[in-house]
């Protein structure tokens, strides 16, 4: 079924696609459970490449975030660094609540239409994201973590994001915790991510097995 479904995808794509395969570069066709997690993401990915809409793959494996549409490749960005509590809860699509908020510019009296409209550079460079699955993603900006004021206030969220899992943790089956990934990433990265997000939409994550995850 997995074999056959990376047919049906790599038949149904344009061209290009042939150029996407290189998305999982360090694939060790000699290892079972990596092809069974690339069979894993390719076959959600078509549920997905079969309708007009944009989503996202997070490539934990080769530290990339790929922005799709059609199963075609429209953008990328690099993951200087990840970590995760557990990656069982990472398979399946996971829906975004709501985009990251953005804080909008005030009005200046006297210049109307003239007024630059929202860009690239309004866009936040950390934010969280969470997901209707229960799935949070924490974006953070490596200058976030190379300033001393700004990354004592990102442990500050991680501390206190840690409480608030704990205590929403008591009395649940502890064999399944929300799932937390927490990203590190340029500031241009961060900002290029958070314009692309809409509400509602679709991102699969490949997690690194075996050798791919050191």
């Amino acid at each position: 079924m997995a074999l056959c479904a990376i047919f049906l995808f790599l038949t149904q794509t344009t061209n290009s696609w042939g150029k996407d395969l290189e998305a999982f570069p360090n694939l060790n066709l000699n290892d079972p459970a990596s092809v069974k997690e690339a069979a894993r993401v390719l076959e959600e990915e078509l549920k997905l490449a079969a309708r007009p809409q944009t989503y996202i793959l997070i490539d934990l494996a080769e530290k990339t975030i790929h922005l799709k549409g059609r199963g075609v490749e429209l953008h990328h960005l690099s993951i200087g660094q990840w970590t995760v509590k557990s990656q069982k809860q990472l398979t399946g699509v996971h829906r975004l609540v709501a985009r990251p908020s953005v804080v909008r510019r005030k009005i200046e009296p006297g210049k109307g239409a003239e007024q630059d409209p929202i860009s690239l550079a309004d866009m936040p460079a950390d934010y969280d994201l969470t997901f209707a699955s229960g799935m949070t993603i924490v974006v953070a900006s490596s200058a976030a973590k190379d300033s001393l004021v700004q990354g004592i206030a990102f442990m500050g969220k991680a501390w206190w994001r840690r409480v608030k899992d704990w205590v929403s943790a008591i009395g649940q089956d502890s064999s399944l915790p929300p799932a937390h990934l927490e990203l590190t990433v340029s500031v241009d990265h961060a900002q290029s991510l958070a314009w692309s997000l809409v509400d509602g939409m679709a991102i699969i994550i490949r997690r690194p097995t075996g050798s791919e995850a050191f």
